[in-house]
C-alpha cells in the first residue's frame, strides 16, 4: 500500500477521543505482522513492541481526532453538542459530520446579531428528524461524532480531517513495518485521547518506563498569506521540534534526529512552537523523566475538516525515523 492510499485509510476511518475502536483495529491490522508483541492496555492505547537489546525507545502517534459529543436533543429533533479537543465554531457553518453508526447530520446556527457571537451553544446538528423521538433513534445522548470529509490529493499534497495525527500513525506504521535491525528495544504506541489531554502518552509511558521517546505530530506552518510569524513550511521536510508550551525538548533526542537527517542527507526543519503542546509533553514527565523529542509533520489549517500536508513530508519524516531506529 501506497502512503497516500494509507493516509487515505486512516483519515477516512471514524475514530473520537474516547472511541478509537475502530481506528485502533485499522492500524492493529497493519502493524500485526511486522511485530514481536502487541497489546492493547486498558485505556485503549496500542503498544507494539519490536524487539531489540539497546536501550528502550518509546515511540507515539495519537490515532484519536477531535469531535463533537451530544449534550442535548429539543423535541423537534435538533441536537444540542459540545466540543472534544479544539474545535473553533466558525469551522461548523455548513460542515457536516458522522456518528459511529453511520448517522450524518449538518451543523446549523441560530439568528445572530453579529457572526462575532458565534458559539456552540448558539448552533444544532440537523439529523433530518422531526422530533425528539426519531432523533433518538440514531443518536443518543453522549454520542460522538466527526467531520464527515474524503481525503483527496491537491497537487503533491494531502487534504483530509484528522491528519492530526493519522499522518503521524502513517509515519509510525510505515517505519514499523520497514524497520529490520532495531539497535533500541522499540515501542511503537498509538495513543489515545491526546486532543483532550494528552492522556493515552501518560499511561502508556508509566507502564512501559522507555529510557528514550520520541512522538510523531503535526504542526503549524507560517507559509501562508499573512500567516503568523514561524519558520516552518510545507514541502521543506519534517520538524524538529525545539520546543512548545508543554515540553522543552531534550538536547540528546534534538541532536539525535539533527545528525541523522544531516547524515542522511534527509532535509529537515527547526520548529519552536509558540502554542499547543504533543504527546511528549506528558511522556517526558513520568516516573523520574525521560529525555523526549517529537519529530512534526508541517500541517495547514489543523483542526478543520480540510487540514494539508505534503506527501513528501511525510514520507521523510517515515525516512528520518527509520534511520535513527536502525542500526
Amino acid at each position: 500500500m501506497k502512503m497516500k492510499e494509507l493516509i487515505k485509510k486512516l483519515t477516512e476511518t471514524y475514530g473520537p477521543s474516547g472511541e478509537e475502536s475502530k481506528i485502533r483495529e485499522v492500524i492493529i491490522d497493519e502493524i500485526k505482522d511486522y511485530v514481536d508483541e502487541i497489546r492493547v492496555d486498558v485505556l485503549g492505547n496500542i503498544i507494539a513492541r519490536k524487539a531489540g537489546t539497546g536501550e528502550k525507545m518509546m515511540l507515539a502517534a495519537h490515532m484519536d481526532e477531535i469531535g463533537v459529543i451530544i449534550t442535548n436533543i429539543d423535541d423537534k429533533g435538533f441536537l444540542r453538542f459540545s466540543n472534544i479537543g479544539g474545535v473553533s465554531p466558525f469551522t461548523l457553518i455548513g460542515e457536516r459530520v458522522i456518528f459511529e453508526n453511520g448517522t450524518v447530520g449538518v451543523f446549523g446556527m441560530e439568528k445572530l446579531d453579529s457572526i462575532k457571537d458565534l458559539k456552540f451553544n448558539k448552533m444544532f446538528i440537523d439529523i433530518g428528524a422531526r422530533s425528539k423521538e426519531e432523533a433518538l433513534k440514531k443518536v443518543r445522548l453522549g454520542d460522538k461524532a466527526v467531520y464527515y470529509r474524503s481525503c483527496d490529493i491537491i497537487g503533491d499534497c494531502v487534504t483530509a480531517k484528522a491528519l492530526d495525527d493519522r499522518a503521524g500513525c502513517a509515519v509510525l506504521i510505515r517505519a514499523l513495518q520497514n524497520l529490520k535491525n532495531p539497535k533500541f528495544d522499540t515501542y511503537f504506541v498509538f495513543t489515545v485521547q491526546e486532543e483532550v489531554g494528552l492522556r493515552g502518552a501518560r499511561t502508556s509511558a508509566y507502564g512501559i518506563e522507555p529510557d528514550l521517546a520520541i512522538a510523531v505530530d503535526v504542526t503549524s506552518t507560517g507559509d501562508t498569506p499573512e500567516a503568523e510569524k514561524m519558520a516552518v513550511e510545507l514541502g521543506k521536510g519534517p520538524a524538529v521540534k525545539i520546543m512548545d508550551r508543554s515540553v522543552i525538548c531534550h538536547p540528546k533526542i534534538k541532536e539525535m534526529l539533527i545528525e541523522t537527517a544531516e547524515k542522511n542527507n534527509i532535509p529537515y526543519q527547526l520548529e519552536v512552537l509558540e502554542w499547543g503542546g504533543t504527546d511528549t509533553g506528558a511522556i517526558h514527565l513520568t516516573k523520574a523523566g525521560v529525555p523526549s523529542g517529537c519529530l512534526s509533520i508541517p500541517t495547514r489549517y489543523i483542526h478543520t475538516p480540510s487540514e494539508v500536508a505534503s506527501i513528501d513530508d511525510i514520507e521523510k519524516a517515515t525516512e528520518l525515523l527509520l534511520r535513527v531506529l536502525e542500526k
